[in-house]
């Protein structure tokens, strides 16, 4: 069943349900709109996305979008996946750590403020789409397959070659490919049942 509020996400995460519900009474203090987006409580000022909250296995925290502008606040800022995310920061808590708001809440108020401000990070949409040989050799022989690929944004075709391209084992690039061919021929994307859940 796919979340529908901020409350039911919580629930869903019964681990950092206190935490998580701190942190959401936290962003209510702001001007922040709560909705949810790609399954997870998101929090938005006019419409564009400021922070997000999330609970995972071994850690729970705050997303910023942009959270590379941070200046003034960045001590407790991760970079979530190096080398892929360019504009998006994560603070990070587990059981260990003491949740205090007051030192977190600077952080949410300086996202706020930059976005006041119209700072962004813009994706990198120049990136070339490169095909990896496997993919290709399928794309060639299945035109139902190729005339859905062509049909997916550019962006959505750059997740699906990546995702084959990234596999180190060739067993690894088959089962992939294996496993996208049905979402691509369906009009998906390669993350989209993260996107509605």
């Amino acid at each position: 069943m796919p979340v529908k509020t901020v409350e039911e996400y919580i629930q869903k995460h019964p681990k950092w349900e206190k935490e998580l519900r701190e942190l959401h009474e936290m962003l209510l203090t702001t001007e922040l709109e709560p909705t949810i987006k790609w399954g997870s409580p998101v929090y938005a000022l006019n419409g564009k996305n400021v922070v997000g909250l999330s609970g995972f296995k071994n850690h729970y925290g705050l997303w910023f979008f942009n959270g590379a502008l941070l200046k003034e606040h960045t001590a407790m800022l991760v970079n979530a996946q190096e080398g892929k995310t360019k504009a998006m920061r994560q603070i990070r808590l587990t059981a260990e750590d003491e949740l205090n708001t007051s030192r977190l809440l600077p952080y949410v108020q300086e996202a706020i403020q930059n976005q006041k401000e119209g700072k962004e990070i813009k994706a990198n949409t120049s990136k070339k789409l490169v095909i990896p040989e496997e993919f290709g050799k399928v794309l060639r022989v299945d035109d139902e397959l190729k005339q859905a690929f062509e049909k997916l944004t550019p962006g959505k075709q750059r997740e699906y070659a990546d995702y084959i391209s990234e596999a180190k084992q060739e067993k690894t690039k088959l089962s992939r490919l294996e496993k996208i061919i049905p979402m691509i021929k369906a009009g998906g994307g390669l993350h989209d049942k993260y996107k509605n859940c």
